[in-house]
């Protein structure tokens, strides 16, 4: 009867430590930004204190889930599809080579560090790399406090930033054109269904 038990243990300890060994499931399924519900902005302001309001509505993006736990973005937003609303003159500017310019460079991309995933409740600074005409700058952007208790999910998480776009080759229009590119955004997230 001892040798039974004691064969038993033995088996039950090493299954445990093999079950301990292997490779344990991501903490989390990414998660796609939900592009029918999501609304990412900017503005430009022009020397003369007029505010031009634009959008991106082209754009896809994952917010994944590291196997540390912190979670990391990726967002990549069409500058050929970008436009300013009823402003069909200054849309064809900002597509334009002295700004996007969206011939040449699509699309624009920013891939944050990773981050602990409190931020997206609490709210803080989320930095990463934005890529935009050729040429990849650190940035920094602000997620606002969140209104509820799965933020993403059953409320929108505020982004906001700005950026200089002398940094990105946009430097034209400099005396009618203020230097600073707003950007605001309102981030839904969804599932990201099984393939």
């Amino acid at each position: 009867m001892h040798w039974r038990w004691w064969c038993g243990c033995l088996l039950l300890g090493q299954a445990l430590s093999a079950l301990a060994q292997a490779p344990q499931p991501r903490p989390g399924a990414p998660l796609l930004i939900d592009t029918q519900r999501s609304q990412l902005g900017f503005e430009v302001r022009t020397r003369i204190g007029q505010r031009l309001q634009g959008v991106f509505p082209v754009y896809e993006g994952i917010c994944e889930v590291l196997p540390d736990g912190r979670h990391q973005v990726r967002l990549r937003l069409s500058t050929a599809a970008a436009e300013i609303p009823d402003k069909p003159r200054y849309t064809a500017w900002m597509r334009g080579d002295s700004f996007f310019d969206a011939l040449r460079h699509p699309w624009m991309e920013f891939v944050s560090e990773p981050y602990q995933a409190e931020t997206l409740a609490d709210g803080g600074e989320l930095v990463g790399r934005l890529t935009l005409r050729g040429n990849s700058r650190a940035e920094s952007l602000r997620i606002g406090p969140a209104e509820c208790a799965r933020p993403g999910l059953d409320c929108p998480i505020a982004v906001n930033g700005d950026i200089a776009r002398s940094r990105y080759g946009m430097d034209d229009w400099q005396i009618a054109v203020g230097d600073r590119v707003l950007l605001r955004m309102q981030v839904w997230l969804k599932d990201n269904p099984a393939p």
